[in-house]
């Protein structure tokens, strides 16, 4: 087996398990059981299973993301301050500043890739399960061997197996499609998502710093990451690569929507569509009451009684008795 297969299969054993869960639901709701669609809907299931066990996962990686560019500007300082300093002392108090720094911030640069770290054995795991179906290879749990068959021939449409790569298409024209169209909307979805955090998820002293530099090369970048790839990947695994994204994207929405970065385009939208509700509904605006400036109804002024003398008040009263 090797130490990599070693090392997937506990994770091919748990694919199949969630696999075979959602094949058995799909089957039961009247799908065809070696239909395409049952199983790249199976696939879909595995994404919702991983990708829900991955939001807290996925809520570290973003509060790690903020503090991140937050203490660029800090960061920046120590790389100027050893700017040009190649002896091995400089080298090391430079490193012992910079983590002291993270640690100070309770962050480090590895924290934000967690999420796709912790992916990528799921995304090799299916594809040495779809690979071993294709290839007619026994499965390691609860895939049976009529199921794996199953899976192993199974093709969208009727046309477009999904253990063919572009690479190993044979000229099936179907395959070839299905796998480009794949691309495209994969390299979509990760410049979308990458760009709702670039353009509304950033304060201007964060696109100021060289992190945010960094993150608009990688803007352009990652998505040319998908077109290499795409043509050496299994259609089945690039459909759970291309919903994982499609959850990423939704989910990054609804962060950036209800928690976005201070300061950002993000949060005074956020902040108007607050202020918005609070008038409808005839409340104070909280930074009205911070400040002080809530209206307050002044009393009413009675005008004062003049003193009177004793013989007029006799000749008031003397008027007053007619």
């Amino acid at each position: 087996m090797g130490f990599f297969g070693t090392l997937l299969w506990p994770i091919k054993w748990v694919i199949e398990a969630i696999l075979v869960g959602f094949h058995s639901l799909l089957t039961l709701a009247g799908l065809e059981s070696a239909a395409g669609v049952t199983w790249v809907l199976s696939i879909v299931g595995l994404v919702i299973v991983i990708r829900a066990l991955l939001i807290p996962v996925f809520v570290r990686q973003i509060k790690s993301q903020r503090k991140m560019l937050e203490i660029s500007p800090e960061l920046k300082k120590i790389q100027d301050k050893y700017r040009g300093k190649k002896d091995q002392f400089s080298r090391e108090a430079m490193s012992r500043e910079t983590m002291n720094l993270y640690k100070k911030h309770g962050t480090n640069p590895l924290s934000s890739c967690f999420p796709l770290l912790l992916q990528m054995p799921i995304f090799f795991g299916l594809f040495s399960v779809l690979n071993d179906a294709y290839a007619g290879r026994d499965s390691v749990g609860l895939l049976t061997p009529e199921l794996s068959a199953e899976f192993g021939s199974a093709s969208l449409f009727g046309v477009a197996p999904l253990g063919l790569t572009m690479a190993t298409s044979d000229g099936n024209v179907a395959v070839i499609i299905i796998a480009i169209v794949l691309v495209i909307l994969m390299t979509g979805s990760q410049f979308l998502t990458q760009l709702q955090i670039m353009a509304k998820n950033q304060s201007p002293e964060m696109k100021n710093s060289p992190m945010y530099r960094q993150q608009k090369i990688l803007l352009y970048l990652l998505p040319l990451v998908f077109v290499f790839s795409g043509a050496f990947f299994p259609l089945g695994v690039m459909f759970y690569w291309f919903v994982s994204n499609i959850w990423t994207m939704v989910q990054q929405f609804i962060v950036i929507r209800n928690m976005p970065t201070p300061g950002s385009e993000a949060a005074l939208a956020r902040e108007a569509r607050l202020a918005k509700k609070r008038q409808k509904k005839g409340l104070p605006d909280p930074a009205d009451e911070a400040s002080g400036s809530v209206a307050v109804e002044e009393p009413i002024k009675t005008q004062r009684q003049q003193p009177v003398s004793k013989s007029r008040a006799k000749k008031q009263n003397k008027k007053g008795g007619r």
